[in-house]
């Protein structure tokens, strides 16, 4: 079973080999490289659920990798394994994004609790933005129902947010009004299809007219489109 692929940028061959073995042993698909400059084109090229790093690398720092890393990724879980009593090490690696590190030498079942401990906390991160709808500059987290529009909370009422949450879910799609109240009111509702235009009103006084970009547009005779 595989467990998640983990890159190893380890210089020294005997201790990547280890750590490549124990891996595998456990589960995981493992990539080693073993310059600065191979880790980095290796996370350019495909994508891991976890880096080891080490800090004291040759051609380019382990330090300077996640510096580059931490650019345009910011969700890989990076363990930095650094050299005992570098401090310094540690605490510049922290503040560059990394979110852990162990010493050597170091325990192996230690190193592997601390892997599937990031691991686990990557998954939740991934599972709450999951929740999230997004376009533009607004977002719907479905789990607590917060609607923000350029950082400002907005309130909605149970039928808006429903409303909101169909448009964001078939962005760039053109709806008609029967679609939309099938959708959002039931295939039960016999009331006027001049609900759709109401609500969308209500909407746009909350969502759209404060704010200088408008994010629901009107498709003459046709319906509604939600387009960023």
């Amino acid at each position: 079973m595989n467990k998640g692929k983990i890159l190893v940028v380890e210089d020294e061959k005997k201790i990547a080999r280890v750590l490549s073995l124990e891996l595998e042993y456990e589960g995981y698909e493992v990539t080693v490289k073993e310059t600065g400059m191979d880790g980095l084109q290796a996370l350019e090229e495909d994508s891991f659920d976890l880096v080891l790093l080490v800090v004291m690398l040759p051609e380019l720092s382990g330090l300077e990798v996640l510096r580059r890393v931490r650019k345009t990724n910011t969700a890989t879980p990076i363990i930095l394994i650094t050299a005992r009593g570098s401090v310094p090490d540690k605490v510049s690696g922290l503040d560059l994004g990394a979110n852990d590190y162990i010493t050597k030498p170091f325990d192996i079942e230690e190193l592997l609790a601390r892997i599937r401990a990031q691991l686990r906390l990557n998954i939740h991160a991934q599972e709450e933005k999951e929740t999230e709808l997004s376009i533009a500059d607004l977002t719907v987290n479905e789990k607590t129902r917060e609607i923000q529009r350029s950082g400002q909370m907005r309130e909605l009422t149970p039928r808006e947010y429903d409303l909101l949450v169909h448009l964001l879910n078939h962005q760039q799609q053109v709806l008609t009004r029967d679609q939309l109240l099938t959708a959002v009111w039931g295939f039960d509702y016999f009331g006027d299809t001049n609900v759709v235009d109401v609500y969308i009103r209500y909407l746009r006084k909350k969502i759209d007219y404060p704010f200088e970009k408008q994010l629901i547009h009107t498709v003459r005779g046709v319906g509604y489109v939600m387009k960023g």
